[in-house]
């Protein structure tokens, strides 16, 4: 069975005001001395999986957690699990920890993909940040945006760019369940994931043309390192990309999700599509051939609208209600899903955010509700961060 990871970036803020806190430095070194108390004392923190992870995480919390571009922003990594019931208690427990270490160091922990308070982003420290501030100007600046990659394991870079290939058109619908930033710079943006538009500034970021072959991706990536216009591989923001370090294939078009449950059904999805490809691909079975013009509009829509309007169909990329566009996903991975186990989860997820929606979704409910105070929304979003 295909093993799946999860990296979550979330926002650090003020406890009482809401407000953006660079406090990832303070975060991290509270981790780091954790971690060597556990050494210490003989312990360790209770992530007992096998298996490295994403971020080769060995269970202690320095490991687990890792700076990100801002400094107010955090990032952690789960172990590669094979069981969905297991990552979602991973997700709960590293998200707990965050939550810890953040209130030990002054702050709270949020899983909001973009600051719905005016912010001025502090770039991190070190000579790749300090590149890709000089390189990108005020993109970078801008880019303090939190999301959710999935990992999920492949057999070979072959098996690897035959999914790469064939889950494109599908990519935007996960967009659209895992909305959370319909708020930036103290404004409402008419989108539900605006995380999902800024991040589009990046120059290698987005959807891709078909690859074929092994050799074909990855001179196509030496070939954009080659211009300077990025720094290495691991500047390839791809929203499905072959991982760097580890042979898995990474998916990163989600919003950091509000709810704890919601990256579980992601990975859950990510998962089947990530299987039904490869089974389509052994079958010989050729990908279908969108342009990337027109999965693009696919993911513009799918931050536009969340799930609360129409989004493009990925069988013929024409409009069509988002429960018939979140069933026709449901369908096209179910055999999968049901080898796995997750059938009935899925499905129950999928429910539930149809019915009570997404992260975009509560923000608006409460910025609706109070007034338009952006202050009680990065509230709600701290006590919904854990569940």
């Amino acid at each position: 069975m295909r093993t799946v990871g999860v990296e979550e970036e979330l926002l650090l803020v003020d406890p009482d005001s809401g407000d953006p806190r660079a406090m990832s430095a303070a975060v991290l070194a509270r981790a780091a001395r954790a971690a060597g108390d556990q050494e210490e004392n003989g312990t360790d923190s209770g992530n007992g999986a096998e298996g490295g992870s994403t971020a080769e995480a060995a269970g202690d919390a320095d490991d687990v957690f890792e700076k990100e571009l801002h400094e107010q922003m955090l990032e952690f990594a789960t172990q590669p699990q094979s069981s969905m019931a297991e990552l979602a208690a991973e997700i709960v427990r590293c998200r707990a920890e965050a939550s810890r270490l953040a209130r030990e160091t002054g702050c709270e922990v949020a899983a909001l993909a973009s600051s719905p308070l005016p912010v001025q982003p502090s770039v991190g420290m070190g000579r790749r940040y300090r590149w890709m501030e000089e390189q990108y100007g005020i993109a970078t600046r801008e880019q303090m945006v939190c999301g959710c990659h999935v990992h999920v394991s492949v057999d070979s870079d072959e098996e690897g760019v035959a999914v790469v290939d064939r889950i494109r058109p599908w990519l935007s619908v996960l967009t659209a369940l895992s909305a959370n930033s319909p708020f930036w710079q103290g404004r409402e943006t008419g989108y539900h994931s605006y995380r999902s538009r800024v991040w589009q500034r990046w120059p290698s970021a987005g959807p891709t043309e078909l690859f074929a072959t092994p050799e074909r991706y990855h001179r196509r990536v030496a070939d954009m390192v080659a211009t300077g216009t990025i720094l290495d591989d691991g500047m390839i923001y791809f929203d499905a990309r072959l991982s760097p370090r580890y042979p898995t294939v990474e998916v990163r078009v989600a919003d950091v999700c509000l709810e704890p449950g919601t990256p579980v059904l992601i990975a859950a999805l990510v998962r089947g599509l990530v299987e039904t490809a490869a089974r389509e691909w052994r079958a010989g079975r050729e990908p279908v051939d969108h342009s990337v013009s027109l999965l693009r509009l696919a993911g513009w829509q799918a931050a536009r609208s969340g799930l609360t309007g129409e989004l493009l169909h990925p069988a013929g990329m024409r409009r069509a209600p988002v429960k018939t566009v979140v069933r026709a996903l449901l369908d096209h991975v179910g055999e999968a899903l049901a080898d796995h186990g997750d059938l009935d989860r899925v499905e129950a997820s999928c429910a539930e955010l149809l019915a009570h929606g997404n992260g975009a979704q509560v923000q608006r409910e409460v910025w609706e509700r109070t007034g338009g105070n952006l202050r009680e929304v990065v509230a709600e979003c701290v006590r919904r961060t854990q569940g």
